[in-house]
């Protein structure tokens, strides 16, 4: 066995129980999915591996002004998209969870964003970095990231593929936020800023036809 294999049997196992995780979502446990538990987890994870958080003041600093400038580009173009009517109409069809309140401000930041990017950009690319380098690293948790996106594509209806395609080049792109600033706080806010525009603009389409045909949208 060479010097790098257990370090590299570490992070593909990692990997896979990410993975295998994101499949027992549809479990009809509370637990399961509640944002607490969804981020403690990920915490867990980025403290037992020593992942780099990033939280200090330079770091934190960095952190802020990347991902906040990457963040104001992804509001601008989900603005920008809403525009087009087959989009609009596409929000518009979109099904939202019960619960929208609690959805925008705890299940968003908390269950998903913070959850993910602790346990992906934090815990598993810090393994896997270590395993394989920094660009293997980044390959091994963007493709995980992706995978993990199966059951949510399997439940809302969309393609798998290119859910999985277009799920890891966002974690590959997360995971230069992360290097470049040295800081989670950048891919944190570009995450939130895609996952929170969406579910906006999505909100913001269906109450405008709920307008139009005199129907409510759950809050």
């Amino acid at each position: 066995m060479t010097p790098d294999m257990p370090r590299r049997l570490r992070a593909l196992a990692l990997a896979g129980a990410l993975v295998s995780w994101s499949f027992t979502a549809g479990l009809r446990h509370p637990w399961r999915r509640h944002p607490v538990v969804q981020a403690a987890l990920g915490t867990a994870l980025a403290v037992a591996t020593r992942a780099r958080l990033g939280l200090r003041p330079q770091p934190l600093r960095s952190g802020l002004r990347l991902g906040g400038a990457v963040a104001g580009v992804v509001g601008a173009a989900v603005l920008a998209a809403t525009a087009v009517p087959r989009v609009r109409a596409a929000m518009a069809e979109r099904p939202l969870p019960e619960g929208v309140g609690r959805w925008l401000a705890l299940e968003i930041p908390l269950g998903t964003v913070w959850s993910e990017e602790t346990a992906f950009r934090g815990a598993l690319s810090t393994v896997a970095t270590e395993a394989f380098g920094p660009t293997g690293g980044r390959l091994l948790q963007s493709a995980a990231f992706g995978l993990s996106h199966i059951p949510d594509a399997r439940a809302a209806g969309e393609p798998v593929a290119g859910t999985v395609a277009v799920t890891t080049v966002a974690g590959w792109l997360f995971g230069w936020l992360a290097e470049r600033s040295d800081s989670l706080i950048a891919p944190m806010l570009a995450h939130l800023a895609i996952n929170e525009s969406g579910a906006l603009a999505a909100l913001m389409a269906q109450r405008q036809r709920a307008a139009r045909h005199g129907g409510t949208v759950g809050r």
